[in-house]
């Protein structure tokens, strides 16, 4: 059996006959001997045994493809397809000899096919590329870009510099899911934290919009997940300036995204940490720009108003932000965050009481059925970031005191079938307004003797109220 060596450098020869006899002659009959090497280079051993000359010829045979196809274009010849077809073979016989190969990976780069073809993936993506012909060079080139920048910091580098911003931004704005997915594998691959710092500049901020909105798209593209929670998170300022130049619709996707990475289940480290901490703290200053944008759920019909979704997508993420001891502390210093929730919880409950709506507390079966409706758990979720503000925080506790918080929380104690678990979040929330406090113990012992607390309710939190020496305490019941 003929060595790897041999079995090259025999398809190499007639690849190189043809390419010196009939190339420059637009003949493409060369397509047949790139494609036999593009199946040699699927085993490790003939990929090992390339030397520079293949590619060499490969980056001619491509040269030759862009200048053909971009007079064809001009005269509209259909003869193109052609060149097309044999752009997309050299990319797939790039791609396979980028494969666990480091060695072919730097010598592509140093003949100069990053450069040529990048420029190809411009044309194909001006030239008519919803045909079938042009579309699958695209996606073909774009795999070969994203073969040959793995593990590669070199390539990487020289794809950035020849594919940002246009190239990345065709591929995110692409009709088309595997040019989408594709584009996207290959942003990822060359991002490092030096490349995020670029997207902050004016004319770069379109890349990291566009990911935003291509997700909201494609959401089972898990590359552009992957761009948003490993290398946009990093970065609090590019959050801070994608949200501010966001469509509401867009601004919910980001959310999300953010929320999901607080929900991981592995442990942060100590700059992921902080950076989401300062993204904390500003979600925490938007939730109280916009909060009162929720009141526009209380007209009917209007459960798909933007703004008040962004709100709640807020509040989601705080909340979830508070059940985290790395964050929690934070945002229990956020200033305004607490009065503003209160405040949120006060004019909500007031609008439930002043017409039937979302936030009105019902046990039928009309409203409460709805369990698609936004806001449904809305003044659940406040409670709940309030109980979390307020644990083992006694400056958050006495405020709670000062705004009348308590018997506003002690008044959405009932069961309620538009938020979902309120009586427990209530519940948790007195346990923490009361630990370690006497005075917020007095203040419901008192309201207790004046009516203005359920006995039954607070049975059910587990607290009686007792009478010793002229003084009212509130008392956990001691479980038989």
């Amino acid at each position: 059996m003929a060595a790897p060596m041999e079995h090259v450098t025999a398809v190499r020869a007639e690849l190189d006959r043809w390419v010196r006899e009939d190339l420059e002659g637009g003949e493409v009959r060369g397509a047949d001997g790139v494609r036999r090497i593009t199946e040699l280079f699927r085993e490790a051993q003939y990929r090992e045994a390339a030397d520079e000359k293949i590619f060499t010829l490969i980056s001619q045979i491509l040269s030759q493809a862009l200048e053909e196809i971009q007079t064809r274009i001009v005269t509209s010849d259909p003869s193109r397809e052609r060149w097309y077809d044999l752009s997309a073979e050299c990319f797939r016989c790039l791609r396979n000899a980028c494969i666990q190969c480091p060695a072919n990976q730097d010598t592509i780069r140093n003949v100069g096919l990053i450069n040529t073809a990048t420029t190809l993936l411009q044309v194909f993506s001006t030239s008519g590329s919803t045909q079938e012909s042009p579309l699958v060079a695209f996606r073909c080139g774009l795999q070969f870009l994203g073969n040959v920048a793995g593990g590669n910091r070199a390539s990487q580098n020289s794809i950035w510099e020849r594919a940002f911003p246009h190239v990345f931004l065709t591929c995110l704005t692409h009709g088309d899911d595997k040019v989408s997915a594709y584009g996207s594998m290959v942003l990822y691959t060359c991002m490092d934290e030096d490349k995020v710092v670029d997207l902050l500049q004016p004319a770069n901020l379109t890349i990291a919009l566009g990911v935003i909105t291509a997700y909201s798209k494609r959401s089972d593209v898990e590359w552009l997940h992957l761009i948003v929670t490993d290398y946009f998170l990093r970065c609090p300022e590019l959050v801070k300036q994608m949200y501010a130049s966001q469509s509401h619709a867009d601004r919910i996707t980001l959310l999300e995204l953010i929320l999901s990475k607080v929900s991981e289940k592995s442990p942060f480290t100590e700059s992921e940490q902080a950076n989401l901490q300062k993204i904390a703290e500003f979600l925490s200053d938007c939730f109280q720009k916009q909060c009162q944008a929720v009141l526009n759920l209380v007209a009917p019909g209007n459960c798909e108003e933007e703004e008040a979704l962004v709100v709640i997508r807020l509040l989601d993420l705080i909340c979830e932000m508070t059940s985290d001891a790395d964050h929690l502390g934070c945002l229990q210093q956020c200033p305004g965050l607490l009065d503003t929730v209160v405040d949120t919880l006060r004019l909500t409950h007031l609008a439930g009481k002043q017409s039937k709506n979302v936030f009105t507390s019902t046990h039928s079966a009309t409203l409460g059925s709805d369990l698609t409706h936004p806001a449904v758990g809305f003044k659940a979720h406040l409670i709940r970031l309030i109980a979390n503000l307020c644990y083992r925080n006694r400056e958050n506790q006495d405020k709670i005191h000062q705004l009348d918080g308590i018997l506003l929380i002690l008044d959405n104690c009932s069961i309620d079938d538009n938020n979902p678990f309120l009586n427990q979040w209530a519940i948790y929330a007195i346990r923490n307004l009361t630990e370690h406090n006497e005075k917020n113990q007095e203040l419901i012992a008192s309201m207790e003797r004046q009516g203005l607390a359920d006995t039954s309710l607070l049975e059910s939190m587990g607290l009686h109220v007792e009478e010793r020496d002229g003084k009212l305490l509130l008392k956990s019941v001691k479980k038989k």
